[in-house]
């Protein structure tokens, strides 16, 4: 059983979501009293006031998601141009977390590429109704036009502060009202949904993180490079690379984390025990925090130098013959990570041995390659890809070499 620091072991339930038997009378009660129900208005946003409202203190957009996600000119003109042609354009969702502050939820790429528009930082461009508008910005467009857009509204849906009693209440009715809304047809992958609904001080950590220099090598995702060091640019490389476009690269971190309390309470899938672990996470003391943060820049630090770049590649049987299948996966990267963090200690000692861990990969896959099939993941899977790894690192750190007959 893993150690956690101080202050670090969490103590959450994941809700039981099987069937219960309940009367129809109960059933009732339960409706007719109002719980589980989300108090809502609706309100109208003039399209020329949106800038304003962007970057009002009133209302908080998600820096990040706006920086992964950001939609292209041709995407952004494509709304301008529904508002031209009076295209019915789907309500924006706010959270009144506060009285009269509000929390973006859904409909963020809508609001900065009106703001946008507005600021004249948007050339119109890709028009397949309007191509005569191709090439213009607001205050370059015809009066008329011009006049025609200010016209127009976004509406907006608010989930009421009167919602819930409770910040926990809050907070999971939130996440219930935000994973149903169907934001343009297009599904959020798992963290970005977390990023959304469950962003604190852990979630900021993972964010920072995903952006380690090893972690990126060895997943094949574009390092930090001097612009986005100094200015935070995102180089084009990246913004294209689908691991940081879907956040994968973030939740490989919470995964890190996560693994040493799943160790602990076991049992329940994955995504629901992420998304209890950050909700929980986030409420962690800032020394925990630290410790984890430290914890994670050395584990992915020995892990590079002793496997490099091929660290979580699977060598495999395909084709009726050995190789290595060239990606990460993790499967791989749960195990990994997770035994070489208890092994920071022999951390000298791994490194020396580099070249004899990458000879015994071959023979630890071709041992127990079923193992790590990507479909088995409950708990037992976990658990005996761990002691199969942690049996691996003792046996080269004992003798220098993975000899399955020890």
């Amino acid at each position: 059983m893993v150690d956690l620091f101080p202050g670090e072991k969490l103590d959450f339930k994941i809700r039981d979501l099987s069937p219960s038997r309940a009367s129809d009378e109960s059933i009732n009660r339960k409706y007719v009293s109002g719980e589980v129900r989300i108090v809502t208005e609706q309100a109208r946003y003039p399209l020329n006031t949106i800038a304003g409202m962007v970057s009002s203190s009133d209302y908080e957009l998600n820096p990040e998601f706006q920086r992964r996600h950001r939609w292209s000119p041709e995407r952004q003109s494509s709304l301008i141009e529904s508002f031209i042609m009076n295209v019915p354009v789907p309500p924006i969702f706010l959270y009144e977390d506060e009285y009269s502050h509000y929390e973006v939820m859904d409909g963020l790429q809508r609001l900065t590429a009106i703001s946008t528009f507005y600021r004249d930082e948007l050339t119109l461009s890709g028009l397949a109704e309007w191509p005569e508008l191709n090439g213009r910005s607001y205050s370059n467009l015809p009066e008329q036009v011009r006049r025609g857009i200010d016209r127009r509204y976004l509406s907006s849906i608010i989930l009421l502060r009167e919602t819930a009693s409770t910040p926990e209440e809050a907070q999971r009715l939130k996440q219930l009202v935000f994973e149903r809304i169907n934001s343009g047809g297009e599904r959020l992958k798992e963290q970005e949904s977390r990023n959304a609904i469950h962003n604190g001080p852990l979630n900021q950590l993972c964010i920072a993180l995903s952006r380690n220099p090893n972690l990126c090598a060895m997943w094949g995702i574009p390092a930090p490079d001097d612009a986005e060091i100094v200015s935070g640019r995102i180089s084009p490389a990246l913004r294209a690379n689908s691991d940081y476009q879907t956040m994968g690269d973030v939740e490989l971190v919470l995964r890190f984390f996560a693994h040493r309390q799943r160790q602990r309470i076991g049992g329940g899938a994955l995504r629901t025990f992420l998304d209890a672990y950050l909700r929980q996470g986030n409420l962690l003391p800032q020394g925990v925090l630290l410790a984890l943060e430290s914890l994670f820049k050395e584990t992915v630090g020995l892990v590079y130098d002793v496997l490099g770049e091929r660290a979580f590649w699977l060598w495999r049987f395909r084709n009726e013959k050995w190789g290595w299948l060239a990606r990460p996966t993790t499967t791989a990267y749960d195990a990994i990570m997770f035994v070489f963090s208890q092994h920071l200690d022999d951390a000298q000692a791994l490194r020396n041995l580099a070249p004899n861990f990458r000879d015994a990969m071959p023979v630890f896959y071709e041992q127990h390659f079923a193992s790590f099939d990507a479909r088995t993941t409950n708990m037992s899977n976990l658990r005996e890809r761990d002691e199969l790894v942690e049996d691996l690192v003792s046996k080269v750190l004992r003798s220098g070499a993975y000899d399955t007959r020890a």
